[in-house]
Order: structure tokens, then C-alpha cells, then sequence
């Protein structure tokens, strides 16, 4: 059986990936890149009907704050429904645009339609996404932040020179909750956190953000 080519790139009209002019020390990070399911919306499994869609508490106001600061947002999710059978690319789509209905735009989504045997280099925790969104984006990956809430995000983050946040959730494992760079105990604190311009992570991640590609390399 042939390998579904990807990952899939989606974009949306509506969307910008616009920033503001750096402004000096403490720049904000390049894009800020989230997890879908178990993050932004609620875990439903295979997921291909938007009525199903549901974010999770403050969803909305923490993509809203990355948005409000200038920095691009986009999604990278592994969908390995598609792979087996149990997901096409029309559903995949229907259920972005009801997360887009209820979150607002996104610059672009990443999406990974293979499965875990498959040996791709996309699914997370492989870099393939975070570096593919990157790429659309036009920003480093070293001064781009993952927020996820399983340890195939920050790994992927880490894999492909980015910066991971964890927000863990019941699923999340208490091993990939300590191997995390970064953790938050919601959604909203962890967007907090990566545009504190005093914390740890801003400076990581933004500090040459401002710099042309080559040069921040």
C-alpha cells in the first residue's frame, strides 16, 4: 500500500502571518505552533464530524493573546485516522474549519495523516511538522514555541530546534510532565508564559527573532 503523501499543509484565507516590527531586547517569539486535540479542543478520538468540536476552557482567549501580540498561530496534529481508514482529507478539513469557526484563523495547519507504523517523518514526535509549519511561516524553528499536551509535542518542539511548553491533562504521563523544558497548568498560562517578556522562554525563543532568516539560523 502506497503512503499517503504529507504532511498536508492547510491555510486559511482569513488568516495573517503578519508581525510587528521588533522593538528591542525580549523579542516575542516567531510563531507560536499548538496541538489540536487534548489542547486547543477537546480529545475525540478519530475525530471527523465538527459537531464533535469542542475547545477547551479559554482556548479562544489564549490563541486570541498570541494573535493580539503580532506573532503567527498555527496548528501541528497527527491524524493517523486518515491512515487507517477511518478519516478522508474532506473530514479533516470540515473539522479545522469548526475549530477555526470557534478559535479564529490560523496561519497554517500541519497535519500528519500516517500512522504511528509507518515510519514518517512527520508524526510527532518526529520534527517533520513543527518544521513544515516553519517553513510556510518563513520563521527559525529556534525562535518558535510548541504548545501540546502529551510528550510527542515537546519532543517533536525539541527535535526540531524549538521551544516546547506542556500543559498536561489527565492523559498526559507524569515521565513526559518531568522530561518537559516548560509546563503550565492551562492553556492561557502557557501563552502567558511564552509573551512574558521577562520569562525564561521569551528569551529563549525570541531574542533573535527579529533578525533575518539567514541570519537567526
Amino acid at each position: 500500500m502506497t503512503r499517503t503523501a504529507g504532511p498536508w499543509l492547510l491555510t486559511s484565507p482569513q488568516a495573517t502571518a503578519a508581525r510587528r516590527p521588533p522593538r528591542g531586547p525580549g523579542l516575542l517569539p516567531a510563531a507560536v505552533l499548538f496541538d489540536r486535540d487534548g489542547t486547543l479542543v477537546a480529545d475525540v478520538p478519530y475525530n471527523g464530524d465538527p459537531a464533535r468540536v469542542a475547545p477547551l476552557p479559554r482556548a479562544r482567549e489564549a490563541v486570541d493573546a498570541v494573535r493580539a501580540a503580532g506573532v503567527p498561530v498555527g496548528v501541528v496534529t497527527n491524524q493517523s485516522g486518515v491512515a487507517r481508514g477511518l478519516l478522508t482529507r474532506r473530514q479533516v478539513e470540515d473539522v479545522r474549519l469548526r475549530v477555526e469557526q470557534l478559535l479564529g484563523p490560523f496561519a497554517v495547519w500541519a497535519v500528519c495523516p500516517h500512522g504511528p507504523g509507518e515510519g514518517c517523518g512527520c508524526r510527532k514526535p518526529a520534527p517533520g511538522l513543527v518544521l513544515a509549519a516553519c517553513r510556510h511561516l518563513g520563521v527559525p524553528p529556534r525562535h518558535t514555541v510548541v504548545v501540546g499536551d502529551i510528550g510527542a509535542d515537546v519532543r517533536a518542539a525539541r527535535a526540531a530546534g524549538a521551544h516546547g511548553v506542556l500543559v498536561p491533562t489527565p492523559v498526559t504521563l507524569a515521565e513526559e510532565t518531568e522530561e518537559a523544558d516548560h509546563t503550565a497548568p492551562d492553556l492561557l498560562t502557557a501563552v502567558r508564559l511564552v509573551l512574558d517578556p521577562d520569562g525564561p522562554l521569551r528569551r529563549a525563543a525570541g531574542h533573535l527573532a527579529g533578525l533575518p532568516a539567514e541570519e537567526a539560523r
